[in-house]
């Protein structure tokens, strides 16, 4: 593998480590709020939207500088989200905004592996990204717990620094050095060389060439299976996240710090699956 690729993986455990920590932190920033308990798992759905919204334009927005600089922007739109979600912005809504900064940093980081390694490295290099990803939003998740927890909490509420009030809202903080950190990252990713034509964005001409190749797509065998299996894997995913957040609690009596550390020893398990695989 090359340099570049392991910077990429760098950056790319970092954001992803980042946006699962962050949804930790904004579930502990809402009960701080007194916000109706239906609000929490609304949260995932504000992050995942933009990919819906937007997964048409995401791709051409890829291709139309070199995709460094586009994972620098994205982690970069990532930080203003937790920026002003720790300033006052609702949770939903700056969740949101790095939730948009998400969708478009996604193409860019599996495109940049086919201008940066030979096809027959492809499989591998994405096999270490999707595992490196997987352990990320494990250990983000129990990373997210341990920041919110009652000693770090007591913590900060006795010394009140640089306006933080609580532990969600440090919790928040910690997350804005790790998406700055992963943007830093980026800069490192070399430029590949590799130019597109001027990439078309006018909305009905954008969703029409998105519709033909969704149907180019489920219309292929392998390309059902692949898109079947993926979509119900991080679907079941996302809902299990919850799931057991709200298990711990009532079957365990853990609160959310401890239930979401709960969470992280499940990265044993993907850390050996990621290098069997």
């Amino acid at each position: 593998m090359t340099k570049g690729f392991y910077s990429i993986m760098l950056a790319q455990f970092l954001s992803s480590l980042a946006d699962n920590a962050l949804l930790i932190a904004a579930i502990a920033l809402l009960t701080t709020l007194n916000e109706p308990a239906w609000m929490t798992p609304l949260l995932k759905l504000f992050f995942v939207v933009s990919y819906v919204i937007f997964a048409a334009w995401v791709g051409i927005f890829a291709d139309s500088m070199p995709k460094g600089r586009v994972m620098f922007i994205t982690n970069a739109v990532k930080t203003v989200g937790c920026i002003i979600m720790l300033f006052g912005t609702h949770p939903l809504l700056a969740y949101a905004i790095v939730g948009l900064g998400a969708a478009a940093y996604s193409p860019a980081k599996y495109g940049i592996l086919t201008e940066l390694l030979p096809p027959e490295k492809l499989v591998k290099a994405n096999g270490w990204i999707e595992g490196l990803t997987v352990a990320s939003i494990i250990l983000g998740t129990g990373l997210g717990g341990l920041l919110i927890s009652p000693m770090i909490d007591h913590f900060v509420q006795g010394h009140h620094i640089f306006g933080v009030h609580n532990a969600a809202q440090a919790a928040i903080a910690v997350m804005i050095f790790v998406y700055a950190a992963a943007a830093t990252v980026n800069l490192l990713i070399p430029d590949t060389g590799a130019r597109y034509p001027k990439q078309d964005f006018r909305p009905i001409h954008t969703l029409v060439n998105f519709g033909k190749s969704c149907s180019l797509l489920w219309h292929d065998k392998l390309g059902q299976i692949s898109l079947s299996v993926t979509t119900l894997f991080w679907g079941a995913g996302a809902t299990l996240q919850f799931l057991v957040l709200a298990w711990a609690d009532s079957n365990l009596g853990l609160d959310l710090s401890k239930a979401a550390i709960l969470q992280g020893v499940v990265a044993i398990g993907i850390a050996i699956g990621a290098v069997l695989a």
